[in-house]
């Protein structure tokens, strides 16, 4: 076989792979070309034009007897570099940040860390911070919430604090 690129695909002992490494020496040269100027990078052109051969190998047995296998040839090659014109505009619109990120992750984690940080707190601490610190009520609202005295909310809450204090490492 005379292109390296060729052993990659072929079976040298198969009848079939002749007429296949036949057709790879005759349009090689041209579809490497077409895809230059396609991408206008010779390393993207190289790669689109193995896996658009390869592809064509894999289906060599139906490709071998279409009446332009050629413009098949083309035609995977085409599809492969809109394929990676796809994925590339996709990816540079999220590095720019023009696509909405998925935040669900994050939310999930940032709750978990909550229900993690709080999980060593009583439970009337919990309630203390949950209402006053996380959802914004007053010390008054979260007592008429809890059933309790307003001093006993804050009360609860400065508590709750000093433990998430000592348990972060840090001082009052």
């Amino acid at each position: 076989m005379s292109d390296p690129l060729l052993h990659l695909v072929m079976d040298p002992d198969d009848a079939a792979a002749a007429s296949f490494e036949e057709f790879f020496e005759r349009e090689k040269a041209a579809l490497f070309g077409a895809l230059c100027l396609v991408t206008r990078n010779r390393h993207e052109a190289e790669e689109l034009t193995q896996d658009a051969f390869l592809a064509v190998y894999e289906r060599w047995d139906r490709v071998r007897g279409m009446d332009n296998p050629s413009g098949y040839l083309y035609r995977v090659a085409m599809n492969a570099f809109r394929s990676w014109n796809r994925r590339a505009a996709l990816a540079a619109r999220r590095t720019l940040g023009l696509t909405p990120a998925d935040r669900g992750i994050e939310e999930i984690e940032a709750a978990d860390a909550v229900v993690r940080a709080l999980s060593p707190l009583s439970p009337r601490q919990r309630a203390a911070v949950v209402l006053v610190d996380l959802l914004g009520y007053s010390a008054e609202e979260a007592g008429r919430m809890l059933g309790i005295r307003p001093a006993t909310v804050r009360t609860h809450a400065s508590r709750a604090h000093a433990e998430l204090r000592s348990r972060m490492g840090k001082r009052p």
